[in-house]
């Protein structure tokens, strides 16, 4: 086998030869997306014959060890508070006795749903390897690793301790809070992780799952740089689920945490492969630029694993779930379309929303792939340019809507509500800057905000219809649409979404 140093070297002389050579195909993977269906009559008979033979048994047999470990931590955590557990690493009887049975109640639990843990390689110690970083991260499933490893430290969300129940054996593993009201939140983390990681007191090793959102396992979406700041050798973990269906994984745009409990376990049994790297012991360079640490790292990993890195990050899981607040169409490729005019430089140079800016007529031209690149300034022949087209070309005739592409582009970048995608499509459509439309325009409007029909466009044009000019003003519309029954449970809840912080 070779020694991780000679693959570190490997990655790192050939970072450059890597990137060049990756496929605009594999920069736009879309990692969260998971289709989950039983497509055979054979599947839906067994998940409903072990829905009640299995299942029962199973939750029971879950429920009792997972009560039995909360109080075995509820034992092991009294008398200290939250500052003890902070301030210095669990000593004594705590460390020896208490964590070793929680590691081995968490096993049994996983055994007890069906779910066999596999470990391949070897767990480094805390002074070879501070810091484990995980990936990818694809379930809720993957906290198994928790007591696979001995209960390190991990990265977890303030409300999460906060749990009555769940809390107390998080409370346990000594976490690096995320304070996300504090703005100093990253900050903060970051140093307490550069604190754990090189203090001369036996802390537990920490844990970090670095993509920082779970993927479909498709690709290694870019890391954050929060391991990689204290410049310490890393472990790096790859997980895999083997299974012939994927019942696991949990992504922005697929089943739900029920759903995928539920079916994973009403299998007859499931498996999860861990994997220990060798250490990784990073270069003066990657000390001093921990992005170039954690993409050295994840290249390693993405080779280990057989599988590509991608540009997403975890920003861009928010672009998702707001595609998906405001009931955009073809959300799985709005995430692609945003890398793609990244790579472009349409991004940054804000093109589209100047050629609204800027226009003396409205954008509603059916174009081309020449018409669409000469618009944008693109170069037609580069290949990310003919896959943002083809991306946007929904009935593949080769023809894009040109003002259906403006108004996703501007929504993404600038409405939080219906109300404001109706703003701006009044906006897009409406090149003069009046307040009002006629019944042609008003079908453009809805089309692109709501996705309406024109008869439907036409009832709520009379409805919303100003006499004296025979038009439909803005202020009208929104409230006839916020008073309709089919409509209003769109405004209340985007109102109330908008409100909410991003996951």
């Amino acid at each position: 086998m070779r020694t991780m140093e000679k693959i570190n070297g490997e990655i790192r002389n050939d970072s450059k030869t890597t990137d060049n050579s990756t496929s605009v195909t594999a920069d736009i993977l879309n990692p969260f997306v998971h289709r989950l269906e039983l497509d055979t009559t054979y599947d839906k008979l067994k998940t409903a014959f072990l829905t009640v033979a299995l299942l029962p048994f199973r939750l029971a047999a879950i429920t009792a060890l997972v009560i039995m470990a909360w109080l075995l931590a509820c034992l092991g955590l009294r008398g200290l508070t939250e500052d003890d557990l902070r301030r210095a690493p669990l000593t004594g009887w705590r460390r020896r006795k208490i964590i070793p049975w929680l590691c081995f109640l968490g096993r049994l639990t996983y055994q007890a749903g069906g779910m066999r843990i596999v470990v391949r390689g070897k767990q480094a110690s805390r002074n070879e390897a501070p810091i484990l970083v995980v990936a990818p991260h694809s379930t809720f499933i993957d906290g198994g690793i928790v007591y696979v490893t001995g209960f390190p430290s991990i990265i977890v969300r303030r409300e999460s301790g906060l749990n009555p129940f769940i809390g107390k054996l998080i409370n346990f593993t000594q976490p690096v809070y995320v304070w996300r009201e504090d703005p100093n939140s990253r900050q903060n983390t970051i140093k307490e992780i550069i604190e754990r990681a090189t203090s001369k007191e036996d802390w537990p090793q920490v844990m970090i799952f670095p993509e920082g959102t779970c993927t479909n396992r498709s690709c290694l979406i870019t890391f954050k740089s929060g391991a990689f700041y204290p410049g310490v050798p890393i472990q790096p973990v790859c997980i895999k689920y083997p299974n012939k269906l994927d019942t696991v994984t949990w992504t922005w745009e697929g089943p739900g945490a029920l759903k995928l409990l539920w079916l994973t376990l009403t299998q007859l049994n499931s498996s999860c492969e861990i994997e220990f790297l060798p250490v990784y012991k990073p270069s003066e360079a990657e000390k001093s630029d921990p992005k170039l640490y954690a993409n050295n790292v994840r290249r390693l990993m993405a080779r280990a694993l057989q599988i590509p890195v991608s540009d997403y990050t975890y920003d861009d899981c928010r672009i998702i779930s707001k595609a998906h607040q405001l009931n955009l169409k073809h959300v799985s490729t709005i995430i692609e379309a945003h890398k793609l005019r990244y790579k472009l430089g349409l991004l940054q140079a804000n093109t589209e929303e100047n050629l609204v800016n800027g226009r003396s007529e409205r954008l509603n031209e059916i174009v081309d792939l020449h018409k669409f690149s000469q618009i944008l300034r693109l170069d037609e022949k580069d290949s990310a340019t003919k896959q943002l087209f083809h991306i946007h070309d929904w009935n593949r005739c080769g023809k894009v809507d040109l003002e259906e592409y403006i108004f996703t582009v501007l929504v993404i970048a600038k409405a939080s509500s219906v109300e404001e995608m109706i703003r701006l499509a009044f906006e897009l459509c409406v090149p003069t800057g009046s307040d009002s439309v006629d019944a042609k325009a008003l079908r453009r409007i809805l089309f692109l905000s709501l996705h309406l029909q024109p008869e439907e466009s036409d009832r709520i044009f009379r409805d919303s219809l100003t006499i004296e000019t025979n038009k439909v003003k803005l202020d009208d519309l929104i409230e006839v649409l916020g008073k309709r029954t089919e409509f209003a449970h769109l405004f209340a809840t985007n109102s109330d979404e908008s409100r909410k912080k991003s996951i």
